[in-house]
């Protein structure tokens, strides 16, 4: 479920208006699978959770903001732990931090309900609330382990409450889900993902420096149809490398989060997935500065 495009996008088949959409939704279907198949089917492939997991009974995967929250509350963790957070690490610094948002978190459907429900409803209104909410509800989450020598945040964060609900049951994490559907349809558009969710927070900091990137390549037959704005989660990461004088053609936010959305609407084909070094800043022109400090 996602906003729809614009007519733009009418005639061309589906799988290419749809493709990075329906693969996210089955990478996101994949990853519960694998999980629940163990309480629901006796088939163990993967124990644990996303804060912790053990693929086989051999490759352990550990959520790094949790080994973080573990070290700060003075809880040393185990060396399987270590390990999976180190994989986890290396593989969200090559294909971008907050891919874990877009085609991981069983929260990200939920959102992207609620904002196609918007559309659908023509809400316009939105109550301005800064971006950088989510870095200062980060540090928030740490601190609570420095004060409290427990994984306090993991208590109440909707991300790790959702997964476990759906592992062992859902009880009062109906109430929360909920609430943030509510809370992004109502109150502000893409209100939890894009300007709460300190885990989200976290993976974008993992990105920053990461590999894959969203290139516009083709900006120049850009026919400013606004469908890649519309849909995409984090529009003003599109801004500068598709419009911006001065910056590659490149999406060098950490805060896009991969999803291909702008990719498979995008009907004059501006859009592609590369590397972060296969598309450098053109002769004469300044080298781009991640558009991060252009977010409210």
């Amino acid at each position: 479920m996602d906003t729809q495009p614009s007519n733009s996008t009418t005639t061309r088949p589906l799988w290419r208006t749809q493709r990075w959409l329906m693969l996210r939704r089955l990478s996101q279907a994949t990853v519960l699978t694998l999980f629940l198949a163990g309480p629901w089917l006796g088939l163990w492939l993967v124990k644990g959770n996303l804060n912790f997991s053990l693929t086989l009974g051999i490759l352990p995967l550990a959520d790094p903001f949790i080994l973080l929250q573990s070290l700060l509350s003075r809880h040393g963790p185990e060396r399987q732990a270590l390990i999976g957070a180190a994989l986890v690490l290396i593989f969200y610094l090559l294909a971008g931090g907050r891919v874990y948002c877009s085609w991981v978190c069983p929260m990200n459907p939920v959102t992207d309900a609620a904002h196609w429900l918007r559309r659908r409803l023509g809400i316009r209104t939105s109550a301005h609330l800064s971006r950088q909410t989510r870095y200062w509800l980060l540090g928030l989450a740490l601190l609570l382990a420095v004060l409290s020598g427990t994984l306090a945040w993991e208590l109440v964060n909707p991300v790790s409450m959702l997964h476990r609900g759906l592992v062992f049951g859902m009880g009062a994490t109906w109430a929360v889900v909920v609430a943030i559907f509510l809370f992004d349809l109502f109150v502000t558009d893409r209100g939890w993902c894009g300007h709460l969710c300190p885990t989200g927070a976290c993976y974008s900091l993992l990105g920053r420096f990461s590999l894959i990137r969203v290139q516009t390549a083709g900006r120049n037959a850009c026919d400013d149809c606004m469908d890649c704005f519309a849909v995409c989660p984090e529009p003003l990461v599109i801004r500068a490398p598709l419009k911006g004088v001065d910056s590659p053609p490149l999406i060098l936010s950490s805060n896009c989060t991969n999803c291909g959305r702008c990719i498979d609407v995008c009907a004059r084909n501006v859009f592609s997935f590369g590397s972060r070094f296969h598309s450098p800043p053109k002769p004469g022109r300044p080298s781009a500065v991640p558009d991060d400090q252009h977010l409210s």
